[in-house]
């Protein structure tokens, strides 16, 4: 049997070892023949996106109020808040998102997303890894994926997070600490926000600094020597990329949000939803390659209409502004903008006048970097209760995103104990959602 031929089973129809002696090859030489074949496959993937721009929604945004109302149900599931045309013929939002309904032709809004589970940090977990939570295994997140696959580009961070780490599943998981991502640790809405750890602490001019960074290089030579730890060899890689960051000009600039004009701040909104995605937008443009950004708190268990009428308009604006920037900016063809949540919330108004826990069904929006444009993907039933067609759960979504970007989502990593991990287990790629 040629090699091409043995490399096209895949390892998990080997039961035993023993089973390649019967095909003259050891356990090594098949292990290093798929590697040699799985890399040249990787490397063929063409990639529609080069960054991804992640806005987080956390507590569980209601898909009724927002990208799923439901004109015709009771008034009971529809709630009090009204609903409005888009720029895809027939569609309509939630009257809470009316400039995001005029861009709506630059859009995919999936309204068939589907888990089960309802408490936030499991639901968090699975829209971030793609993964189910499990007792024995810590997964990684998207963008700590993509910090692994692809790492830094113009001396950047390949990884960012505005303001901060949302939730820890925003993390590495089983990876190295060294592809955690870089927190701005201060929210570029602030008049004093200054992005953490970016200057020369004072003092310390440039002589200094170099030679202080010499002087550690042969520290960290010695202990490399003496001992080959993970948290050695990830300290490593964060000291290179700090240093990366503090040396460049260009890098520094990127953070330096009072570059951009007035006007453009403006536009954005001068609050916490318009600079943070101005921020991303900023990012992007100067290479970083994976976003993630969070905004407000949608756990709205009470009162519901006023919460969304409170939070609602600035995310409207600050959000339609990204997409028509990138636009403009000739960045959205390849920045991948997706809008997610951890779930969405209950078909029936409770009690309190709010919607509590629902994973059945809720929305996602996606733009750019090979999404299709003016399309909705999936529908809810007339109650917003479960998908009526098209379910998509969250590993198919995240397969989707990394194929996208040139990422074979079934790649496997080793995870502690050298054990081969899938990317994504089980998921496919959505083309109906690709242009």
């Amino acid at each position: 049997m040629r090699g091409d031929s043995i490399l096209r089973l895949h390892r998990r129809n080997f039961l035993t070892v023993g089973a390649l002696g019967g095909l003259g090859l050891t356990l090594g030489d098949f292990l290093k023949l798929k590697a040699r074949a799985d890399l040249k496959n990787y490397e063929k993937i063409p990639a529609t996106a080069e960054s991804v721009i992640h806005i987080f929604l956390p507590g569980g945004i209601a898909h009724q109020e927002t990208f799923d109302p439901k004109p015709y149900a009771p008034i009971e599931y529809r709630g009090e808040l009204g609903s409005i045309d888009t720029r895809i013929e027939g569609e309509k939002f939630s009257e809470t998102l009316p400039k995001t309904a005029q861009i709506a032709d630059k859009l995919t809004i999936i309204r068939s997303m589907t888990h089960g589970e309802a408490a936030h940090e499991r639901g968090t977990h699975n829209m971030f890894t793609g993964y189910r939570p499990s007792p024995a295994l810590v997964y990684p997140s998207m963008g700590s994926i993509v910090s692994h696959e692809y790492g830094p580009r113009n001396n950047l961070p390949p990884y960012v997070c505005i303001p901060n780490m949302p939730t820890n599943f925003a993390g590495t998981g089983y990876l190295s600490s060294s592809f955690s991502p870089f927190s701005l640790g201060a929210d570029p809405a602030s008049a004093s926000f200054r992005v953490q750890d970016l200057d020369l602490p004072a003092g310390v001019d440039e002589k200094k600094f170099n030679s202080r960074r010499t002087i550690l290089e042969a520290v960290n030579d010695h202990f490399a020597q003496k001992e080959k730890a993970d948290n050695l060899k990830a300290m490593d890689t964060f000291y290179d990329r700090a240093y990366s960051l503090i040396s460049s000009k260009a890098a520094r600039e990127a953070f330096d949000i009072n570059a951009e004009p007035a006007a453009v701040r403006d536009e954005y909104g001068r609050n916490e939803a318009g600079q943070r995605m101005l921020m991303a937008r900023r990012l992007v443009q100067a290479g970083v390659r994976f976003v993630t950004l969070s905004y407000g708190g949608w756990d709205m268990h009470t009162g519901i209409a006023g919460g969304m009428r409170n939070l609602m308009p600035a995310f409207d604006q600050a959000y339609s502004t990204l997409i028509r920037d990138l636009e403009r900016t000739g960045l959205l063809n390849k920045t991948l903008v997706m809008v997610s949540s951890e779930f969405g919330r209950t078909p029936k108004i409770n009690k309190d006048a709010g919607r509590d826990h629902w994973p059945k069904v809720f929305s996602v929006a996606l733009a750019g970097g090979g999404v299709k444009r003016g399309a909705v993907f999936g529908a809810s039933d007339a109650t917003a209760t479960e998908p009526e067609r098209d379910p998509i759960g969250p590993e198919d979504l995240a397969t989707t995103i990394y194929h996208a970007l040139g990422i074979v989502a079934d790649k496997e990593l080793m995870a502690p104990g050298n054990r081969p991990i899938e990317i994504v287990d089980g998921g496919k790629v959505r083309k109906e959602l690709l242009v």
